[in-house]
């Protein structure tokens, strides 16, 4: 396995966001679980981990106003108030949470300007460099919503645009209102749905496509091998793959996983996120961490190099459709549009 250490660690290449959009690195940093829903957080450890990222040139940072209801963004501000120059910064609006614990989907015109001051204030930046609406509201046309994120570009507050969880409509819609840098979707050798429609849909318009969830919520590291690995608060506790027949089917697709990477010297996170970047020169994947030390490990698939056997050998392992169980508890509150797995409900 790649034991690294710092005379080890390479600066991640380049991409191109989409056709025309911005380069950021190669793999970016998702920065959620810093804040809630995977157990106890730990804020110096996290600023620890920001930093590290943006010295080994791990610049695509992800956020977004729901994550710890504003915590995730002030914590994301903190890190990188002395090394803004050097980041990519992205965050998202449209997930409102009430005070309940309910959750609603809002993409009104007057709202996208609110959510967006909000942002800036708490990320404590003067301009949001990829700004994503988190999920389409189906109350609004998505015309108007993007029209208004448009409008903080032409302010200079936002520089590009994005959507995530997006259908191949909305997708065209929203690029003919202004142009779409990037797409953010759950994808990964365990959600590969998108690839039916999403994706040339994506590549048709020429937008960028950012994985979220690219080692499964952590499955595919091979590291849980039991719901009762996960600490009572974590969400994945209430995720139905995590969740009983589920979970053994699913710890199988990642035994396999784990055979193939194991025979090629790496670990099953890095073979996953590998895979990934194989998909093409427009897939940065965003995979989250609270610790230095996968940081690197995610940091170093950027080298890996797979084989056409190797390629093969995932296909049989983890084909569509082969993960077990709804990517969520209940689809229906977060507006999740892209095709569902076979016998889910839409």
């Amino acid at each position: 396995m790649n034991n690294l250490n710092d005379a080890t660690v390479s600066r991640p290449p380049l991409r191109r966001l989409g056709a025309s959009g911005p380069e950021v690195s190669a793999i970016g940093l998702g920065c959620m679980g810093m804040s809630e829903f995977y157990g106890t957080s730990d804020d110096e450890q996290s600023l620890a981990t920001i930093k590290r990222s943006i010295e080994i040139g791990v610049c695509f940072l992800d956020t977004a106003d729901m994550y710890g209801i504003g915590a995730n963004e002030r914590l994301v501000g903190r890190a990188i108030s002395h090394s803004r120059e050097k980041v990519f910064l992205a965050t998202k609006f449209g997930i409102v949470r009430g005070e309940d614990g309910s959750r609603s989907v809002r993409g009104t015109p007057e709202y996208v300007k609110q959510a967006c001051e909000a942002s800036l204030s708490r990320l404590g930046v003067d301009h949001i460099d990829l700004y994503y609406q988190h999920r389409t509201d189906p109350a609004v046309p998505i015309e108007e919503t993007v029209g208004a994120m448009a409008e903080l570009v032409t302010e200079g507050k936002v520089r590009h645009l994005g959507l995530s969880e997006a259908s191949p409509d909305t997708l065209r819609r929203a690029d003919a209102t202004h142009k779409i840098t990037a797409l953010q979707s759950e994808w990964s050798l365990w959600s590969r749905e998108l690839e039916r429609e999403v994706v040339p849909a994506a590549r048709e318009l020429g937008i960028g496509i950012v994985p979220y969830s690219p080692l499964g919520r952590g499955f595919l590291s091979g590291k849980i091998t039991s719901p009762d690995d996960l600490e009572e608060g974590d969400f994945r506790r209430f995720n139905p793959r995590f969740a009983g027949d589920n979970f053994a089917r699913n710890l199988a697709i990642v035994r396999r996983v784990e055979a193939i990477a194991e025979a090629k010297g790496i670990t099953s996170s890095q073979l996953a996120l590998a895979w990934l970047l194989h998909q093409g020169n427009d897939v940065v994947p965003i995979p989250g961490t609270r610790r230095v030390k996968y940081l690197e490990e995610n940091t170093a698939a950027t080298e890996i190099q797979l084989t056409k056997e190797d390629l093969e050998s995932l296909e049989e392992v983890a084909p569509i459709g082969a993960a077990s169980g709804e990517r969520y508890p209940d689809m229906s509150p977060i507006e999740v549009q892209t095709p569902p797995p076979a016998g889910m409900a839409g």
